[in-house]
């Protein structure tokens, strides 16, 4: 074997086209050496000599694509100082592009001897039982693929997991179900397409680990937020076995479909847990390093993530490692951006949230990830970690008090009208003062973290005896209700109240301002049996049921008529808040409550908190332009919102004699056009309970040869 002193960047193992290059840091090993495996598992081992900077390296001529491999790393074992070296442990390479293997939870993958003191180092070689990285050649053809770039206030997302939409799907064909490729087949993207979704947020495709616990009660991670590896592609999503070429055939169809990728990441924490979980790679590479540490009991890891560890983002080689990720996944793997998942965590500098810390500074000034779209799920679970609308400039957030404030107001709980103007109007309270616009705010009602919308108005309690736990797990607070039966019922008067409840959140959230999400399934009724916290469900519980009846049919239509009225009209999606007054010719605000009596709502209205309101969007008062420079002109639209148990006379605003209403859609009815009317300004309609009507303003009548 042939071995010459390498290059120490860039780290990982890079082919080209001549031999590979190895690089790894470490700051406190003693000694390196990398792993080589052959077909039959065989392995050979080659010190690394050549240090520069802390980092490790040498360059391998005679190696090419597909070669195992992985390290070896020695130093001191002394936990008590932050340091957990063992070099009978085979190490995954943090820039492994590709993993091969699985993990088994033999003894032997723990740097301890499990049972005895954790001072004591375990010598136990772990080589056959973790995954091996693999040298990957890059090569791939792209032809003219490249990022969308769909503006943020014209963006509908879609969060669904890769194996779970097609898993069941009886058009995709059984070898591509559950995969990525199933993902980019011709069923999958007929639904995608004909919803009218312009982005696909996947759940954690980064390879990952399940836990120990999980796997002895034979369970797994389905959601996969358990990372051991940020570059490679989770190998259990491939159809092909070559998960990276595959991961990029689907981005390449799913672009040419007009729909972005947005992927799901876990950068807060890695699947090694606490000081108890076994050492894979950054543990026995530089646990000192790479993980936030107790400066007072250096053996404990600081956890702000609910997992046991968190990386510590104030080192500059774990933020040189999240930034060289978000960047590999931008560049070759063309992906149109990031939900970054318990994101709080990353902008804690000593402790509390900085939104002006490192982390935040080295995106912004990065000139490809800053263009990425970039979504924060805005809170950790350490002290102070609720961060909703406090994400700088160029982020976008999963807006919380959305969700819980529009399933308040929709259960009947008092007190939700002011929160809920707010919130339709692009949460102006939570973005307008640091300078960020209505679509920093990611709308949402469900998410795969809580019920599905099916389940949030079929059960008032969790049902989650499935993952194991006594039904312990999961969140207790979730604003649902069951309308008189938990689950499941054949009594048809609370059927047809759930179904039009469901219509209700959704008409809601996309004829909010700010970016709408929907909860992958939701449009054709998908249940999890009031589970809300599947993560550990990979069967029936968690895939969808393509078997749709008449009734999901029906929401999948209405849901498809919801997805094309806010693609269609600029006044639903503006790129600037309300201003609540008149804008340049126009007769009437840009936007205005009224009450049941159809005039503006007063302080005291507001004050009372009633149940029913009504929301008119001036489409001639939008004062935008558009990419040309031309006035922005639309519809105007009245949206009335009944969640009183009883019906409600409304009386529409009144714009002249020569102007009428009619009824776009009206949540009784199971589909769009299957309520009709016109009706003059200042006329009286009957709105009933638990409801929502949307109106639109009819054009003024044009004069005879005018």
């Amino acid at each position: 074997m042939r071995v010459w002193r390498g290059d120490p960047y860039p780290l990982g193992a890079t082919w080209d086209g001549a031999g590979v290059n190895f690089a790894l840091f470490s700051e406190h090993a003693t000694a390196v050496e990398l792993c080589l495996f052959d077909p039959q598992g065989h392995e050979e081992r080659v010190p690394l000599v050549e240090q520069t900077d802390q980092v490790w390296h040498c360059y391998l001529p005679d190696v090419r694509p597909g070669q195992r491999y992985g390290y070896r790393v020695a130093g001191p074992y002394e936990p008590a100082h932050g340091h957990r070296f063992n070099a009978a442990k085979l190490l995954l390479d943090p820039y492994a592009k590709r993993l091969d293997g699985s993990l088994t939870w033999d003894d032997s993958v723990f740097g301890y001897r499990i049972g005895q003191h954790a001072e004591e180092p375990d010598d136990r070689d772990s080589a056959p039982h973790v995954p091996k990285c693999v040298v990957l050649n890059p090569a791939f053809v792209w032809g003219t693929d490249r990022q969308l770039r769909t503006p943020l206030e014209e963006t509908v997302i879609y969060e669904v997991h890769v194996k779970g939409f097609t898993q069941r799907h009886p058009d995709v064909p059984p070898e591509l179900r559950g995969t990525y490729a199933g993902l980019a087949s011709e069923p999958a993207l007929e639904h995608l397409t004909r919803l009218g979704v312009t982005a696909v947020e996947l759940l954690p495709v980064h390879r990952h680990v399940d836990e120990r616990a999980l796997v002895d009660v034979g369970l797994t991670n389905y959601w996969g937020y358990n990372t051991i590896g940020f570059f490679a592609p989770a190998s259990r999503f491939s159809a092909t076995g070559e998960p990276v070429s595959e991961f990029k055939t689907m981005v390449r169809r799913l672009h040419d479909a007009g729909i972005e990728v947005i992927l799901d990441v876990v950068y807060n924490h890695t699947g090694e847990g606490d000081h108890r979980g076994p050492t894979l790679s950054f543990r026995g590479i530089d646990n000192a390093a790479y993980y936030r540490l107790d400066p007072e009991e250096r053996w404990r890891y600081i956890d702000y993530t609910g997992t046991g560890n968190t990386l510590d983002a104030t080192s500059p080689r774990v933020l040189q490692l999240i930034m060289d990720s978000l960047r590999y996944w931008i560049t070759e793997m063309h992906v149109d951006g990031f939900r970054f998942d318990l994101a709080s965590a990353l902008a804690r500098e000593l402790h509390d949230v900085d939104k002006l810390g490192s982390f935040f500074d080295i995106i912004h000034q990065d000139p490809v990830i800053s263009q990425a779209k970039l979504i924060a799920e805005p809170w950790d679970v350490g002290p102070g970690g609720y961060q909703v609308g406090n994400f700088p400039v160029g982020w976008t957030e999963w807006n919380g008090k959305y969700r819980d404030t529009v399933r308040r107001f929709w259960k009947g709980i008092g007190g939700q009208a002011a929160e809920l103007a707010y919130r339709l109007s692009g949460s102006s309270d939570l973005y307008a003062q640091s300078g960020r616009r209505p679509h920093a705010s990611i709308n949402f009602v469900t998410a795969h973290d809580g019920f599905t919308l099916h389940d949030l108005v079929t059960y008032e309690e969790k049902h989650n005896e499935a993952n194991r736990s006594g039904n312990a797990d999961g969140d207790d607070h979730n604003d649902s209700q069951n309308f008189g039966v938990e689950g499941e019922t054949d009594d048809e008067t609370i059927n047809v109240l759930r179904e039009r409840m469901v219509r209700n959140l959704l008409a809601t959230l996309l004829l909010s301002q700010g970016v709408p999400m929907i909860l992958g399934g939701d449009e054709i009724g998908r249940t999890q049996g009031g589970n809300n916290n599947a993560y550990c469900q990979d069967n029936e519980t968690s895939w969808f049921d393509w078997e749709l009846g008449r009734a999901e049919q029906q929401l999948f239509t209405f849901t498809r008529s919801l997805v094309s009225l806010f693609r269609g009209h600029p006044v639903l999606r503006r790129r600037r808040f309300f201003q609540g007054r008149q804008i340049r010719g126009s007769r009437v605000k840009d936007l205005t409550w009224f009450g049941p009596d159809g005039i503006e709502m007063s302080d005291e209205e507001w004050a009372a908190e009633a149940p029913t309101l009504g929301l008119q969007l001036a489409g001639d008062a939008i004062d935008e332009a558009d990419d040309r420079g031309r006035p922005i002109l639309d519809d105007t639209f009245l949206l009335i919102l009944n969640a009183d148990d009883a019906a409600a006379a409304f009386v529409l605003p009144n714009h002249g004699k020569a102007r009428r209403w009619e009824i776009v859609f009206d949540t009784t009815q199971p589909t769009f056009g299957a309520a009709h009317g016109e009706y003059d300004g200042g006329a009286t309609i009957e709105v009933t309970d638990r409801s929502v009507v949307l109106l639109r303003r009819m054009p003024r009548p044009r004069r005879n040869g005018g």
